[in-house]
């Protein structure tokens, strides 16, 4: 949605094509003002197959074809459009590359390689990285394809006051095992009695049956004083959890570019992440602060985080919103799609 969008400041004129799902008409106003085509799907979800998509496709009358995702039939029918016609299709794996998403059902992952993903990843003029860390996770499976290196765009940045919240962690995101959301309950439980008096972890989100009832079970049956699950958040909660927040945090095993991380530097709200986040530029600045993903780190960094004097945490807070509005801003963005793009065009 946002990539269309972006699209549309650059003069272009998007067109969203995809698979329709029993969620696509609830979600149609995300794309208001935009033209979008869904095919039917067929046969098991997690294959994403459809026998209208590559029609779809063609009949679309396309400059250039920029797949989002991989694994599934739509890169066979983008990798065909790229053979047939010869124009540019970019790729963007959104972090599916990183060895702890590959090393998941390995053996369907190869089937996949060897059934469409190789041929279509040569068919590809280009492919798009969030990050320099899955720049080099492409570039290890697909060998010399040529690679732009682009992040997400930052939202725009919020009302914000230098007054240093109470001593409150927040999680905002998935619900998911890669998200190492146990492991956080336990350092949180972990590091409790070295706290400040009042300290809360907020842990907000959205997920599957399994991912909730992992999470439901990873609360259950302790003294969980402080530690609460609200659920899925938009808009002004999203934004009142913000305010609320001293810290992110989010010790996850894998990530492409973690949003949640831009918005809360959006919204002056400094992190704890770990390395898998692959936002090195936020802990060099100092708008982060780096923690491993075992329950020991992850107290240890918690204590170190609630415990950081006033000025400290304003300092940190300050370069979060500087990064926000300026390496990660949606002007900055744009202009590298732009060039990208141009290039791809000719």
């Amino acid at each position: 949605m946002a990539q269309a969008r972006l699209l549309g400041t650059l003069g272009a004129e998007p067109v969203v094509l995809g698979l329709g799902d029993n969620e696509s008409a609830a979600d149609a106003w995300r794309l208001d003002g935009i033209e979008v085509r869904l095919a039917e799907a067929s046969g098991p979800p997690i294959f994403g197959y459809s026998r209208d998509l590559g029609q779809i496709i063609e009949t679309a009358a396309l400059d250039c074809l920029h797949l989002h995702g991989i694994w599934q039939y739509p890169t066979h029918a983008a990798g065909r459009w790229a053979e047939k016609t010869g124009r540019p299709l970019v790729i963007s794996p959104h972090g599916m590359l990183d060895p702890w998403i590959t090393s998941r059902n390995a053996w369907k992952k190869h089937l996949a390689r060897i059934g469409w993903e190789v041929r279509a990843w040569h068919a590809a003029s280009g492919f798009h990285a969030l990050t320099e860390a899955e720049a080099h996770d492409i570039a290890h499976e697909t060998g010399g394809a040529r690679i732009a290196t682009i992040p997400n765009p930052a939202p725009a940045q919020s009302s914000w006051s230098d007054k240093p919240p109470g001593p409150n962690l927040l999680y905002i995101g998935r619900i998911h095992e890669k998200k190492n959301i146990a492991g956080l309950i336990a350092g949180w439980r972990h590091a409790r009695p070295q706290l400040p008096a009042g300290a809360t972890l907020t842990i907000a989100g959205w997920g599957d049956e399994a991912g909730i009832a992992a999470l439901e079970h990873a609360m259950a049956g302790k003294d969980d004083a402080g530690l609460e699950f609200v659920g899925a958040t938009f808009g002004s909660q999203k934004a009142a959890l913000f305010d609320l927040a001293r810290f992110l945090i989010l010790p996850s095993f894998s990530e492409g570019l973690p949003m949640a991380i831009l918005e809360s530097w959006a919204a002056g709200v400094p992190t704890i992440m770990s390395e898998h986040c692959h936002l090195p530029q936020g802990i060099e600045a100092g708008a982060a602060i780096k923690c491993g993903t075992d329950q020991g780190s992850i107290a240890k960094t918690i204590v170190e985080a609630l415990h950081l004097a006033d000025g400290d945490w304003r300092a940190m807070a300050l370069t979060a919103r500087g990064l926000a509005g300026s390496e990660f801003a949606a002007d900055t963005i744009a202009a590298k799609w732009e060039r990208f793009y141009s290039v791809l065009l000719g």
